[in-house]
């Protein structure tokens, strides 16, 4: 089993201290910096591009993990990769041939992951499985931060995690939407690995101290 890590997402970031704040979350022990790109058609809300993230490849050596909640990522990938992405994922429901986007992402050199929204059954995926370095079930619906967590969300992650068993594969399982010290413990023992919190690591604005105390509570009910 993958060791359960921390991605601090910076959409609840105070974004005029940006580096400060992906600094800090990183003190807490944040090894992965999660970064929420949306483009006001695919998701209704609009947030940031390959410029910020490569203002924020040369304020932290952390991986950037995009999440791109965008149509038409393909015309894309090209230029977070330029830019200094480490892993990119994509959604099935915006991808027309998702086989061939997730191709596109590792052949520009980035980890490719494929992300599912609320409503999308874990099995529409199964014949891709093998290419993809994570699974990112969204147990929010996207678009907007500090919202609460979708309790059948845990089904799709137990689903995700006997599957990973069952064909012997090794992607790891990623969870983004109400990460918090109520909800951990339940997401961790489902099977996920790589939990996205940002409300609950920047809302308070104490990214360092909220960051760590949320790991610890992943950590002990992972029972490491």
């Amino acid at each position: 089993m993958h060791r359960v890590e921390l991605l601090p997402s910076i959409l609840s970031a105070d974004f005029a201290h940006l580096a400060d704040q992906v600094a800090a979350a990183e003190r807490g022990g944040g090894t992965v910096i999660h970064v929420d790109v949306m483009d006001g058609h695919f998701v209704p809300n609009i947030t940031l591009g390959p410029p910020v993230v490569k203002s924020l490849r040369n304020a932290t050596k952390l991986p950037l993990d995009c999440h791109l909640m965008i149509e038409n990522a393909d015309e894309f990938i090209p230029a977070f990769a330029d830019a200094g992405a480490n892993w990119v994922s994509v959604h099935y429901e915006a991808c027309r041939h998702l086989h061939r986007s997730l191709e596109l992402i590792a052949h520009h050199g980035m980890k490719p992951g494929v992300v599912l929204n609320p409503a999308t059954r874990v099995n529409f995926i199964v014949d891709i499985l093998p290419m993809v370095h994570h699974v990112l079930i969204m147990s929010v619906n996207p678009g907007f931060g500090g919202q609460n967590f979708i309790p059948f969300s845990l089904d799709k992650i137990r689903r995700l995690a006997e599957l990973r068993q069952e064909l012997g594969l090794a992607f790891r399982i990623e969870v983004d939407g109400g990460v918090a010290h109520d909800t951990i413990a339940p997401i961790v023992q489902a099977g996920a690995d790589l939990l996205v919190a940002g409300n609950a690591v920047f809302g308070a604005g104490n990214p360092e101290h909220d960051a760590r105390a949320l790991l610890q509570a992943a950590r002990k009910a992972a029972g490491e």
